[in-house]
């Protein structure tokens, strides 16, 4: 029963992860390969507010706030040579550019902060919930993750800018021709995917710790997991989340982690080969 929740939690904090980067690819076309060390830098923000014995509820919302100013500033410099270009060339472009900062983030993290890391813990390691012993961890991970979810789900279906950026991801064009500002959405899309990364960098830190070298992982994830459920498929990325997380889980506990990567990666192959627009394509 622990390795079943332990797996739909982990699931919940790669859905955070992910629904970044679909909502990137889904407004702006591009793929953003520095993802996960955005996540990193809002965890390692949060780390150095906590050991300076800020509040841990406001170094919490400081280290989510500052990944989501970390994607802010990637979007309105980085990103914006990319966004003068279509189709394939500014897919690429993208790529590169995004790909490269991931490097110089990696570097600048692991050399300047290579002894801070964000691990945060409850007062009580465990819980028992109908007599079954629960770790306080994954309880405090699933109701922070379903929260932002809410969060998110309320902003994207009740507001007039959230139902704008589900306009734009359905067609572009379309949007643009109805009177969107389609630069102004990619651009708070660029934000909100920051501080989902932020939030689920918060939950890598209750589950154990999160180090400055964990970028190219969390991007990894987000990616196969986008992948399995379709680039452009909000609900298929989350139902892909709760599907891998399990299998993340349940291989990682019987197999151990070398062979659970192989696993993932054949399963994302797989997806490619077999349904290369992902689980859930044509749902919102």
């Amino acid at each position: 029963m622990g390795v079943v929740l332990d797996g739909l939690v982990l699931g919940l904090q790669l859905a955070l992860l992910s629904v970044g980067v679909v909502f990137v690819y889904g407004l702006g076309g591009v793929l953003n390969l520095a993802h996960g060390q955005v996540a990193v830098a809002g965890g390692l923000v949060a780390a150095l507010l906590l050991q300076a014995k800020v509040n841990p509820v406001l170094g919490g919302l400081g280290g989510v706030l500052a990944a989501g100013l970390v994607a802010l500033v990637l979007d309105r410099t980085l990103l914006q040579p990319a966004y003068r270009r279509r189709g394939e060339e500014r897919l690429l472009l993208a790529l590169i550019l995004t790909l490269g900062t991931s490097f110089a983030l990696d570097g600048f993290f692991t050399f300047r902060y290579p002894n801070v890391a964000l691990s945060l813990r409850l007062p009580a390691p465990s819980v028992e919930v109908a007599g079954i012993t629960v770790r306080t961890a994954s309880l405090a991970v699933g109701a922070l993750s379903l929260a932002t979810f809410g969060l998110l789900l309320v902003f994207l279906k009740g507001t007039r800018l959230g139902k704008a950026i589900r306009c734009i991801i359905q067609n572009e064009a379309g949007a643009w021709l109805c009177g969107v500002d389609v630069e102004r959405a990619r651009t708070v899309t660029l934000f909100l995917s920051g501080l989902l990364a932020g939030v689920a960098a918060l939950g890598q830190g209750f589950f154990s710790y999160l180090g400055p070298d964990m970028g190219p992982e969390f991007t990894i994830l987000a990616l196969i997991v986008a992948v399995v459920g379709g680039v452009r498929s909000l609900t298929g990325t989350f139902l892909a989340s709760l599907l891998l997380g399990m299998v993340n889980a349940a291989l990682s506990y019987w197999v151990g982690t070398y062979l659970t990567w192989i696993a993932l990666l054949a399963v994302a192959v797989a997806t490619l080969l077999v349904r290369p627009e992902g689980l859930l394509a044509y749902w919102p």
